[in-house]
């Protein structure tokens, strides 16, 4: 069974806005912490947006911050990453993720995710 589907991703100009959603199964998303991770190619995974607390701990990478919003629905089982004012710099895949839950500094790293969606592209020209 698959545990988290992506969608949302595609291309955009620079300055423009994309939103990324993962439907994640009931037991996935009420047991665990969801982040988004991205992967450029040549580059390490990195976090980020991630909930690091069931409470809705944010971490945001330094990067993104001001122009990311990660949320989530819990009637839909679904979370989202709103991406305003891209930039060439943002293409990357990009994964959600399910792990435990171990505060939001160390729910950027990927290491603690056992759940990995197949990842949707996100591309930016300039």
């Amino acid at each position: 069974q698959v545990q988290l589907v992506e969608s949302g991703g595609g291309s955009v100009q620079a300055g423009g806005s994309l939103r990324l959603s993962c439907a994640a199964t009931a037991q996935i998303y009420s047991n665990y912490c969801m982040g988004w991770f991205r992967q450029a190619p040549g580059k390490e995974r990195e976090g980020v947006a991630v909930f690091g607390t069931r409470g809705g701990s944010t971490y945001y990478a330094d990067s993104v911050r001001g122009r990311f919003t990660i949320s989530q629905d819990n009637a839909k089982n679904t979370l989202y990453l709103q991406m305003n004012s891209l930039q060439p710099e943002d293409t990357a895949m990009y994964y959600c993720a399910a792990g435990r839950c171990v505060g939001p500094w160390g729910n950027r790293l990927p290491k603690n995710y056992n759940y990995w969606g197949q990842g949707t592209q996100v591309t930016v020209s300039s």
